[in-house]
């Protein structure tokens, strides 16, 4: 790990201050620091400056009229277990449940969760070239490593998967991120947030130099209390998804009056399934909408059963969902 300053402010705006005008990106927030300082031991990142946000007030859970409003230094674990989140937002508390481990869980932000890198091993082997890491170095996951990778949003810059399993769950949900800088404070639909690698896969989201997430946001949805988070991995736990589906539906007499579906593990973002919504709405089978998902897929040499995968992962969820309740 190579040398950082580093500094503990007490508030939001000593921690903007500290960040200065934002024109460095060597400047580093630390919240949990489960990514963070994984990243910096193996010289992936290397900031000059750590700011330690753990002392801004930035926590809460609260369930409203409007939603639920969650601070962004809560803790992975606490959020999962909370009543509230449990009962109103199933797939949320799912999620988070389905990440990591226990104890990455208990240290992990979900602030710092929605931030984390998207990647994969030729992120993290410094050895190697990566875009992410080295903007025109190239792709070596295009023809090398690509198993895991991912076959929507797509580009011959990257194909790394997004990590996050509580992102796809928020996006299906329509969740917003309050973010703060030094310019002022604006909200940020979550599915407008990430960005797609195109030519420029080092940038991942719109957050400005020096903002930092406030608070996530997830509008009121009286049935999603109807809902399920399905992760399919190598492994049962400390794995990242191979695919996974977070699946809300509004079941009236047998029936889908109206759905929300988003996928993990096979996308570059996490990926809202608009058309799969629409197909369920209009009354297509489960198997003709779960079709939809892959449309536009381009799957690579060793990734290709995510085609099917993907499909099956929100079969799976909508059949667990049109059981009995």
């Amino acid at each position: 790990m190579r040398a950082f300053d580093f500094a503990a402010p007490g508030d939001i705006a000593g921690a903007l201050h500290l960040a200065g005008d934002a024109s460095s990106t060597s400047v580093a927030f630390l919240a949990g620091g489960t990514t963070l300082i994984d990243l910096m031991k193996l010289d992936v990142l290397a900031p000059g400056q750590v700011i330690d946000i753990n002392h801004l007030p930035l926590r809460g859970i609260r369930l409203g009229p409007d939603g639920l409003r969650i601070g962004a230094l809560e803790r992975m674990a606490d959020i999962a277990r909370h009543d509230a989140v449990a009962a109103h937002y199933p797939l949320v508390s799912q999620a988070l449940l389905l990440s990591a481990s226990p104890q990455l869980r208990n240290m992990a932000s979900i602030g710092g969760n929605l931030l984390q890198r998207t990647r994969c091993g030729y992120f993290r082997d410094v050895a190697t070239p990566c875009n992410k890491r080295a903007p025109g170095s190239g792709c070596p996951a295009q023809s090398g490593d690509n198993r895991g990778g991912a076959i929507l949003g797509t580009s011959a810059s990257c194909a790394a998967t997004h990590a996050s399993d509580v992102a796809v769950a928020l996006v299906a949900l329509d969740a917003s991120v309050r973010l703060r800088g030094a310019g002022g404070e604006r909200t940020v639909p979550l599915a407008d947030f990430y960005l797609r690698p195109g030519d420029t896969p080092h940038v991942e989201n719109v957050l400005r130099p020096g903002e930092l997430i406030t608070e996530v946001i997830v509008p009121a949805l009286p049935w999603a209390r109807h809902s399920v988070y399905v992760k399919v991995r190598d492994r049962q736990s400390y794995e990242f998804a191979l695919a996974s589906a977070a699946v809300a539906v509004d079941l009236r007499g047998g029936a889908v009056h109206d759905a929300r579906v988003a996928v993990g593990g096979v996308g570059t973002v996490p990926w809202r399934l608009s058309a799969v919504e629409a197909a369920l709405r209009a009354g297509q089978s489960f198997e003709a909408a779960a079709a939809l998902a892959v449309e536009g897929a381009r799957p690579l040499a060793g990734n290709a059963f995510k085609v099917t995968l993907a499909q099956r992962v929100i079969m799976r969820a909508l059949t667990e969902l049109a059981g009995p309740r």
